[in-house]
């Protein structure tokens, strides 16, 4: 018997899930930037955080001053009078700048190789695809991207490297990120993105949020360094 989405479940002593169906897709991570919004408006500083994911939206909010039942109605209300999401305009749009090569993505070639591309065709289809958010996390900026074109899915190798840098750009399955801070990572390397991706300093501290649109751009090694880009 299929699932009947939204649900609502109980999450702990101060918190609801909202889960909005089992797969990923571009219209549940805008349905629940919709959510998040409109909760944002109707709550607001009842809510002490939001946890969105791929299909769902964990919801905390502070017990001292309200409780489930009364989160849970105006979740539910939130739902019955929002609109279709395909039917407005989408999350925010993002653009990174990229610079592809074997020296700033070291599989770049491996990738071309089993998908029987050359390299051009490779960064081609990399950055002529528009990416949703589907979820943040792993590290703070970091954000899924769904989906890369079916010939360049790859999956994550087998042994991580112990070092990646901050702004690589990468594809594992299905799935492209960028990197926002050095860290280890098991994620197929293509190329490097100049621009800083996450800023405690900053508010918001990340460019991205779950139903935002991404857009790579190619650029040049010099206009990479000219940006702050480092190798």
């Amino acid at each position: 018997m299929d699932e009947i989405y939204p649900q609502i479940a109980i999450a702990g002593e101060n918190a609801l899930t909202v889960y909005f169906g089992d797969h990923p897709s571009a219209f549940i991570s805008a349905k629940i930037a919709q959510t998040v919004e409109s909760l944002h408006t109707a709550l607001g500083d009842l809510i002490i955080d939001w946890v969105p994911s791929y299909t769902s939206l964990l919801v905390s909010y502070d017990p001292l001053r309200t409780d489930h039942f009364f989160v849970g109605q105006t979740i539910r209300r939130a739902l019955q009078s929002s609109a279709d999401p395909s039917l407005q305009s989408p999350g925010g749009r993002v653009c990174l700048s990229v610079y592809y090569s074997m020296e700033s993505g070291p599989d770049l070639a491996r990738l071309a190789d089993r998908a029987n591309l050359s390299i051009d065709a490779v960064i081609t289809l990399h950055q002529q695809t528009e990416y949703t958010v589907y979820a943040v996390g792993f590290a703070p900026g970091f954000a899924y991207l769904g989906e890369v074109d079916p010939r360049l899915a790859m999956p994550r190798q087998a042994t991580p490297r112990r070092h990646v840098p901050a702004g690589s750009v990468a594809i594992a399955d299905r799935q492209t990120a960028v990197y926002p801070s050095d860290s280890p990572g098991g994620w197929n390397l293509v190329g490097r993105c100049p621009e800083a991706l996450f800023n405690p300093q900053n508010d918001p501290s990340s460019p991205f949020k779950v139903g935002d649109r991404v857009h790579f751009n190619s650029i040049s090694r010099d206009t990479y360094l000219a940006m702050g880009g480092m190798l």
